[in-house]
């Protein structure tokens, strides 16, 4: 099967590529990447030789088309995804989650391929700290940020081609991701690298807010299962049932690298943060017969920092850089 992986050198879908040619080797993976500042060549580094890279972007129709034409499916990680940015300048998130998705489907409808969609449980919005519920695959779409609003019009279009047009799709919205090569802008790694450097962890308000984290491997087989035994049309939503405030994780982190309780800073909260993202995978399950592998959470964190620590060279370029962006959004 000839694979086109969208995003194939960010964070999840460079680990997806490495996790194919681990498990699927038969799979024939061409990735098309912008390399913007999320994506890293080197994440690939493991399977050089052994895909095909093209850099380009998804919003460019006739590269697009191309592709598509010689793929038989497309797995979509391409997105804009950090949160903090869509707030400070929302137009690439539109550009490339919204119009780049746009020419992926208009290139599958007229080739006849499939597609699988990757998205975010943030396009459902957030649940408040004590309810009991948690997000399923009829939970309606309220985002709150330019972020997820961008991935739930993406995910909305995805829904009309699969019913207007009758294109072979599938989609699953995720929860959280850690793991390696994250970028170091994302929460956990940017705690993990300032650790390394000495530098307390920055906690957003009381710290309150809770995340469901999975760890990125475990998010790709899920990937894969849908890929081979989902249905065709459906959506699916991935999770690990793992639960933790942000508060809870630094405390993790810090107990994992030998640092006291208390080694951290407040900063300014971030604006319109949600409260709190929950999945509900049983779908997910019972169709497919996914489970995570990392159901400690410990277990995925020492996995991380252990990369971190032994991966200096991929990571510390674009820490400066970061931090910089962080301090003058006073975060």
């Amino acid at each position: 099967m000839k694979v086109l992986v969208t995003g194939g050198a960010g964070f999840i879908g460079a680990n997806f590529v490495l996790r194919v040619r681990e498990t699927r080797p038969d799979w024939e993976v061409t990735v098309l990447d912008a390399l913007t500042y999320a994506g890293n060549r080197a994440s690939l580094a493991p399977v050089e030789g052994q895909i095909e890279f093209v850099e380009g972007s998804i919003a460019d129709a006739d590269l697009v088309e191309r592709l598509v034409a010689a793929t038989d499916l497309v797995v979509h990680f391409a997105a804009e995804s950090h949160n903090d940015n869509s707030l400070d300048n929302p137009w690439p998130f539109m550009e490339s989650n919204i119009i780049g998705t746009y020419r992926l489907l208009e290139a599958v409808r007229k080739h006849g391929k499939r597609i699988h969609h990757i998205s975010t449980d943030e396009v459902y919005g957030d649940l408040e700290l004590d309810d009991p519920a948690r997000f399923t695959e009829s939970t309606p779409l309220n985002p709150s940020s330019p972020y997820s609003a961008s991935k739930g019009a993406a995910d909305l279009l995805v829904r009309a081609w699969i019913r207007s047009f009758r294109i072979q799709a599938t989609l699953s919205n995720c929860s959280n991701n850690y793991g390696p090569r994250q970028h170091v802008e994302k929460f956990i790694p940017r705690q993990i690298t300032g650790i390394l450097d000495g530098v307390r962890p920055k906690l957003y308000g009381a710290g309150a807010n809770v995340r469901d984290w999975i760890h990125v491997d475990d998010h790709n087989d899920a990937v894969i299962a849908i890929i081979e035994r989902g249905r065709l049309g459906e959506t699916y939503l991935i999770g690990a049932d793992g639960e933790r405030n942000n508060r809870e994780i630094i405390a993790l982190l810090l107990e994992l690298m030998g640092k006291p309780a208390d080694w951290f800073e407040h900063v300014n909260d971030r604006p319109g943060h949600d409260l709190r993202y929950a999945i509900d995978s049983s779908k997910l399950r019972a169709e497919t017969g996914w489970a995570p592998r990392y159901q400690d959470i410990r277990a995925g964190l020492r996995q991380t920092i252990d990369w971190y620590a032994a991966n200096e060279a991929w990571w510390r370029t674009t820490k400066a850089a970061t931090e910089q962006v962080y301090a003058r959004l006073g975060r």
